[in-house]
């Protein structure tokens, strides 16, 4: 039987409309589950126990008295684990070792995974898993990261480790104005609101995994290669994540689960602590930045160095690409980057929101805020005599930088023109007021990506894919898409993700999630239009066409793609107490089109206010005596609240990219990037004090003092 439907027809555009989310009524009820929430039959827990001393070997681990209390089923260890292949390139390149649990019995830092304790309910699982004793053979350890260390090297990450041209010292020598500065940034973690789990089971040799990832396509390549699977015999679903900012790829409680289940032939869930993610699930390397500027007369730049150093574990080798912001944003003669690292005895580092340009931007754009004081220039004035028209290291030519254009709306918006340069002139009662701006970039990629689209009987239309919702509103975000490829309403499209049956498709990450999956689905429904143009009757299965990318992304290589933006604080600072309180903050930023300004407009401005967070309060801190963190938790680690953002703004400047079908470029990012410099740049106008040390703590400027500037 077949049945006649109604053609899509032409709609209202939907892209660039406000609309609520698709899913948010099922998320305030409760109705979305979440990776830690799915009830199945005979399921059983299993708690992580994690290492006490920051390296050495395992001597033994005393697993009777464990297996004899109540409820618990199994103790895996070194000694009884399953072997795991770790030889192979994963999706995203080498594998990270850090996911290979309990395949030896080395412990490279604290907090290590050296054992799982499996029981019938999750209290029982604690309760065990806290009474398990483990010796150790301790060793030395080094977990202190500083400028100028030997063991130091430059490295090759996801860009050239090192890039030059030009006599830097030469330049530097000539230069009117020069700047020579170290900053700062310290370990950060990502702290989402949802912690790792993953619910894994067997059935007749296959593996499914309910997960929170970034990307399911990700971790199943992992898994396939991990435990040396066939891809087509795993399947992992991850339809719900509250969170994930770079830390939800393959972990070590996903592992540990498919070898507890398949050990056990019953589901077995693994839900990390708070405590355990500060460990188990990385973090932003600190870093020690060195940045020398020279600049002519004028304010043009003669020279530019951006050196940043940052740590990484023995395990993994991670590089926070810091140099990067200055690769693209300033050029000069002479210039030189380099991002390095130094091997410490600590977890392995990760992506976390902006890695490289939020930390890196810090530096650069506080050192050309200096740079501005000295040369008496006006801060955006300089940058917009420096606005390069190609790539300083690539040499290509930019697919759009509105990066003026951004400057000069956020400046008119921000009252910028009436600011008085001199620092420490404006005073509010007992509080001195300041002004800072800094700019921000975020390179506009894209990934492979398929996407299948179903012509239903019912006149509605099925968008599957592979794509993750980490709480960005990617779900509403392709509805729309989908919706205006198609010529119809948004409420005849149903958009389902997060599953690994329905195909290779790009993680969450980079910003280049959206962009990736609209391109797949716009491709799918042009296909799916042609062919309904034909005027073919729809079966009762639908009609389905398949999209595949890999080949039509090869245009994105000739130019230079990246987001651009301005962002603007104006900061109160207590000389009293030392309290900095950011009054306001206007962010203008270039980022292709917007898809759903309201779900947009909510990523920007939460990463402005991730970046009063970097400014003022995140701050991880180890302990030299024990290599751990001194308060692992929400309560230790300070993150901005409510009360620390009175009022912040975000908004754009058009900017579509011509070569996307959409237009997209992507802004889970760029939020972040500048942001602390802006609020770092408006604390050195109101006191006169230059803090080159994130975060800027009350003490830090109860010791600085003001100037008397």
């Amino acid at each position: 039987m077949t049945t006649t439907t109604p053609r899509p027809t032409t709609a209202a555009g939907a892209i660039g409309t406000a609309h609520t989310r698709v899913e948010g009524h099922d998320k305030v009820t409760g109705a979305a589950r979440y990776a830690g929430e799915f009830p199945f039959p005979d399921l059983a827990h299993g708690w992580l126990v994690v290492s006490t001393v920051a390296r050495g070997r395992i001597r033994s681990v005393d697993t009777g008295p464990v297996l004899a209390m109540p409820g618990v089923l199994a103790v895996l260890h070194h000694g009884n684990a399953p072997r795991l292949t770790t030889d192979y390139v994963g999706m995203l390149g080498v594998p990270d070792p850090t996911a290979a649990v309990f395949q030896h019995d080395r412990v490279p830092h604290a907090g290590w995974p050296v054992a799982l304790v499996v029981a019938e309910t999750p209290e029982q699982a604690r309760e065990a898993a806290e009474s398990l004793t483990v010796s150790y053979d301790e060793e030395p350890y080094d977990t202190t990261l500083t400028a100028g260390r030997p063991d130091a090297y430059a490295v090759d990450g996801h860009m050239p480790g090192v890039t030059e041209k030009g006599d830097l010292e030469a330049e530097l020598a000539a230069s009117a104005f020069v700047v020579d500065a170290e900053y700062t940034t310290p370990e950060e973690h990502h702290a989402m609101m949802e912690p790792h789990a993953a619910t894994a089971r067997w059935e007749d040799g296959r593996l499914d995994l309910l997960d929170s990832n970034q990307g399911a396509t990700w971790v199943q390549s992992e898994l396939a290669n991990l435990f040396t699977l066939d891809p087509a015999a795993v399947r992992v679903r991850s339809e719900h994540v509250g969170g994930g900012f770079g830390s939800k790829g393959i972990r070590a409680h996903q592992v540990a689960a498919v070898m507890a289940a398949r050990i056990l032939d019953r589901p077995v869930r693994v839900v990390l602590t708070r405590r355990q993610m500060f460990s188990l699930t990385g973090h932003r390397s600190p870093t020690v930045q060195r940045v020398r500027l020279g600049a002519d007369a004028d304010g043009r730049l003669r020279a530019l160095e951006h050196r940043s150093l940052n740590r990484t574990s023995t395990v993994y080798e991670f590089v926070e690409p810091a140099a990067g912001p200055a690769r693209v944003m300033y050029d000069a003669d002479a210039h030189r980057t380099a991002n390095e690292v130094v091997r410490l005895d600590v977890p392995s580092p990760t992506w976390m929101r902006a890695p490289g340009e939020a930390p890196g931007a810090f530096a650069l754009e506080s050192a050309l805020d200096e740079l501005a004081a000295k040369a008496g220039l006006d801060p955006i004035e300089l940058r917009l005599r420096n606005d390069p028209e190609r790539g300083p290291v690539s040499g290509l030519p930019f697919a759009g930088r509105h990066l003026a254009a951004c400057f000069r709306e956020g400046a008119r918006r921000f009252g910028w023109a009436g600011r008085d340069p001199r620092p420490g002139i404006r005073r509010e009662g007992g509080r001195l007021l300041g002004t800072g701006t800094a700019a921000a970039s975020f390179p506009a990629g894209a990934g492979p990506s398929t996407a299948t689209l179903t012509a239903e009987p019912d006149g509605t239309f099925t968008v599957r894919i592979a794509a993750a919702d980490i709480g960005t509103g990617a779900r509403t975000a392709l509805t729309l898409v989908a919706a205006d490829a198609l010529r119809v309403a948004p409420d005849r499209v149903r958009v389902r993700i997060g599953d690994s049956a329905f195909g290779p498709a790009m993680i969450a990450g980079g910003s280049t999630g959206t962009r990736s999956w609209s391109w797949a689905v716009t491709a799918a429904a042009e296909e799916l239009r042609e062919r309904l143009a034909l005027g073919a009757d729809i079966p009762p299965d639908g009609i389905t066409v398949r999209a595949d990318t890999t080949e039509a992304l090869g245009a994105l290589a000739q130019k230079e793609r990246h987001s651009f933006g301005a962002q603007f604080a104006e900061v109160a600072v207590d000389p009293a107490t030392g309290e900095v309180r950011v009054r306001r903050m206007l962010g203008i930023f270039a980022a292709g089109r917007i898809v759903n300004p309201l779900t947009a407009r909510s990523q920007l401005v939460g990463g402005m206010t991730w970046g009063i967070s970097m400014a003022l309060h995140e701050e991880a801190v180890r302990d030299r005596a024990s290599g751990g963190l001194y308060g692992a938790d929400l309560a230790g680690y300070h993150i901005a609240s409510h009360a620390d953002v009175p009022a912040v703004e975000a908004d754009w400047v058009d900017d579509p990219d011509p070569e996307d079908p959409v237009g997209i470029k992507g802004i889970g990012e760029i939020g972040i990037v500048g942001a602390a410099a802006a609020i770092a740049n408006a604390v050195w106008h109101a006191t006169g004090v230059r803090h080159r040390d994130l975060p800027i703590r009350p003490d830090r400027i109860l010791g600085a003092g003001a100037s008397d500037a």
